[in-house]
C-alpha cells in the first residue's frame, strides 16, 4: 500500500514538472509577441475653438405674438370673398369662448315648432337653437334634431385657405 501511494506521489510530480515546462514555452511565446507587435494608434485631433454666439433673436417680432396674429386675421378678412371677413365684424357668442370637445348634448326640446338643443358646458346647461355660434372655429348650427346638432366651422386647410368643414354634436347619453 506504501508503494502505491509513493508511486502516485511521484506521479503527480512528474506530470506537475511538465506542465511547468509547458508554461514557460508558452510566456516566453507571449514575451516575443509583445515586443514584436507594434499598435497603430492615429494622434488624437485637437478639439475645435468654440465660439459662442450672441443670441440676437430675442429682439425679433415673436410669430405666436396675438397682436401680430390679429393683424394677420384682419388682412385677411379684408380679402374679397373671404369667409372669416363676416365672422371677423360681428360680436362674439359665449359659446363660441370654449371648443367643441368641452361640450356635450344633453337633450333637444321644440319650442313653438322651433327645435332648440341642451348643451352642458363647465356644468352649465345651454339652450341653443339654429343660427347660433359656438365653438372656437366660427362654428354655426346648421340644423338639430332629437340626437344631434349639425354645424359648420371656418378652419384653414393645409395651403392657409379658410374653408367651410362640416361637424356634428350627437347627444350623450348618461354613463350608469
Amino acid at each position: 500500500m506504501r508503494h502505491a501511494s509513493w508511486s502516485a506521489t511521484l506521479l503527480a510530480a512528474a506530470l506537475l514538472a511538465g506542465c511547468s515546462a509547458e508554461h514557460e514555452e508558452l510566456g516566453e511565446w507571449m514575451e516575443r509577441e509583445r515586443r514584436e507587435v507594434k499598435p497603430k494608434v492615429p494622434p488624437l485631433q485637437a478639439p475645435k475653438r468654440f465660439d459662442p454666439q450672441p443670441y440676437q433673436s430675442a429682439l425679433a417680432v415673436d410669430p405666436f405674438s396675438p397682436q401680430k396674429l390679429t393683424v394677420a386675421l384682419k388682412q385677411e378678412a379684408r380679402a374679397p370673398n373671404s369667409l372669416l371677413s363676416a365672422e371677423l365684424n360681428r360680436r362674439r357668442e359665449p359659446l363660441e369662448a370654449y371648443p367643441l370637445d368641452s361640450m356635450n348634448m344633453v337633450g333637444s326640446v321644440s319650442k313653438q315648432g322651433r327645435p332648440f338643443a341642451l348643451l352642458r358646458v363647465d356644468n352649465l346647461l345651454y339652450q341653443v337653437k339654429v343660427g347660433d355660434y359656438l365653438g372656437q372655429n366660427y362654428g354655426r348650427i346648421t340644423q338639430i334634431d332629437e340626437t344631434q346638432i349639425a354645424l359648420r366651422e371656418i378652419v384653414q386647410d393645409a395651403a392657409g385657405e379658410w374653408i367651410e368643414r362640416p361637424g356634428v354634436l350627437q347627444l350623450q347619453e348618461k354613463a350608469r
